[in-house]
């Protein structure tokens, strides 16, 4: 038995070939999709707007404060009226403080000039009573020798001579000033002639002349009332008198004045006698 004949059709020469093409959707589901797609980027955009406008406008807070009552109000001026007091006490009181240390300081200072004027006043006092007393006591001493010369025109030469030293005794403690001639300051040369004006011997004036008077005596054989010179003889520049027992009185300088000095301390160069 033949087996029935099966129709053959003609197939084209790339039917054995898969195609690439993707299958095609249909109209309904391609317009569903870009409805759906639209959609979706008009909400990011609206979320994006949202969110940018979110960022551009800082979410704030509102708090709400509590209401200021009457008292709550008179609390606080109190309190700042006492603080305002407090600090006005404290200026106060530094000031206070600071003005007590001034015046204790001042007063400190006030006591301490009190106490060195007192005693500059004291020392003065002193000086003026200790000066009162050598002046009286040289006008004493001046007195007597003036009442014994005048009871006697000639006095001998001893008389003479302790006429002369006590008369230059009575002077220690004068001052010394160039050019004063007496009765409290003398220079070296206006002592001397009024030492022996006392017993009418008559003197030059400056220590040059007085080396030049009387008669040389060498040192070694100077005695008591005897001029004593320093310098070349008519060119001294100091003279005093020996009184004995090595020593020499002279109005010295003006830091001394008129003192006794021993001979040892400053040689003279040259003596005269001239009683």
């Amino acid at each position: 038995m033949k087996e029935p004949l099966v129709p053959v059709v003609p197939m084209s020469h790339t039917a054995h070939i898969r195609s690439h093409r993707k299958p095609r959707r249909s109209a309904t589901s391609t317009i569903a999709m870009r409805a759906g797609v639209t959609g979706g980027i008009l909400s990011m955009a609206a979320a994006g707007a949202s969110a940018s406008a979110n960022a551009a406008e800082p979410v704030t807070q509102t708090i709400e404060l509590p209401t200021l009552t009457a008292g709550m109000a008179t609390q606080v001026a109190q309190s700042a009226d006492a603080t305002q007091q407090a600090a006005a006490n404290y200026e106060l009181r530094a000031e206070r403080d600071a003005a007590a240390a001034k015046a204790a300081t001042e007063a400190k200072k006030d006591l301490a000039e009190a106490k060195k004027k007192a005693e500059a006043k004291k020392k003065a006092a002193e000086a003026a009573r200790k000066a009162a007393a050598e002046r009286a006591t040289r006008s004493a001493e001046r007195a007597t020798l003036s009442a014994s010369t005048s009871t006697s025109t000639t006095a001998p030469a001893s008389g003479s001579v302790a006429t002369v030293v006590a008369f230059l005794k009575a002077q220690v403690g004068d001052a010394y000033v160039m050019g004063a001639t007496g009765p409290s300051a003398w220079d070296c040369s206006s002592l001397v002639q009024a030492a022996y004006k006392q017993v009418g011997v008559d003197l030059p004036r400056v220590s040059q002349d007085q080396s030049m008077a009387g008669t040389d005596v060498p040192l070694s054989d100077v005695q008591v009332g005897d001029i004593l010179y320093w310098g070349g003889k008519g060119s001294a520049y100091h003279t005093g008198v020996y009184i004995g027992g090595g020593q020499y009185l002279d109005a010295a300088n003006p830091s001394k004045g008129v003192v006794i000095q021993d001979l040892s301390g400053y040689p003279a160069s040259g003596a005269v006698r001239v009683l």
